[in-house]
C-alpha cells in the first residue's frame, strides 16, 4: 500500500505545481486579474484533480499488476494530493498583491518540486542534482511558456 500512496502523491504533488502554476502564469499575464486567477486554481483543483485520479486508476489498471485495493489507493492518494496541494497555491493570491502572489507561488511550486526531486533521487539511490535540474527545468519551461501564451491571448482578443 505504501507504494501505491507513494506513487498516487508524488503524481498528485508534480501535476499539481506543474499544472497550477502554468495556469496561474497565462492567466495573470493574459488578464491581470485576481479573480480569473483565483477561479482557475479552484477550476484546477477540482477538475484536474478528479481528471489525474482518473488518469491514475486507468494506468494503474492497465499495469494489470496491482490489486483493486491498490489501485484504489494510488487513485485516493492522486486526488487529494493534487487536490489540496493545488489549493496552497490560492493563499498569496488571496492575500498579496496578484504579481507578488504569482512570484513566491513560483517560488512556492519550485521548492516543492526541488524536494520531492531530493526524496525521489535519494530513494533511487542516484545524485539529487541531476533530478532536480532535470524536473525543475520543465517546471521553468512551462511556466515561460504559458506567460508568452498569456501575453500573445491578451494582445490578439483585445
Amino acid at each position: 500500500m505504501r507504494k501505491s500512496v507513494n506513487t498516487g502523491v508524488s503524481f498528485g504533488l508534480t501535476s499539481g505545481t506543474i499544472t497550477t502554476l502554468g495556469l496561474m502564469v497565462g492567466l495573470h499575464s493574459g488578464t491581470h486579474d485576481r479573480l480569473a486567477v483565483a477561479g482557475g486554481i479552484l477550476v484546477i483543483a477540482i477538475a484536474d484533480a478528479f481528471s489525474d485520479a482518473l488518469g491514475m486508476h486507468i494506468s494503474e489498471e492497465s499495469e494489470n499488476l496491482h490489486t483493486g485495493r491498490q489501485v484504489w489507493v494510488s487513485t485516493g492518494a492522486t486526488f487529494i494530493s493534487k487536490f489540496l496541494f493545488a489549493l496552497t497555491f490560492l493563499a498569496p493570491v488571496l492575500f498579496l498583491q496578484l504579481s507578488t502572489a504569482i512570484v513566491v507561488s513560483i517560488a512556492w511550486g519550485i521548492a516543492v518540486l526541488s524536494v520531492l526531486s531530493f526524496v525521489v533521487a535519494r530513494l533511487q539511490n542516484i545524485s539529487p542534482w541531476r533530478v532536480i535540474a532535470e524536473h525543475l527545468l520543465i517546471a521553468i519551461a512551462v511556466i515561460t511558456a504559458t506567460h508568452f501564451v498569456g501575453d500573445w491571448i491578451s494582445r490578439s482578443f483585445k
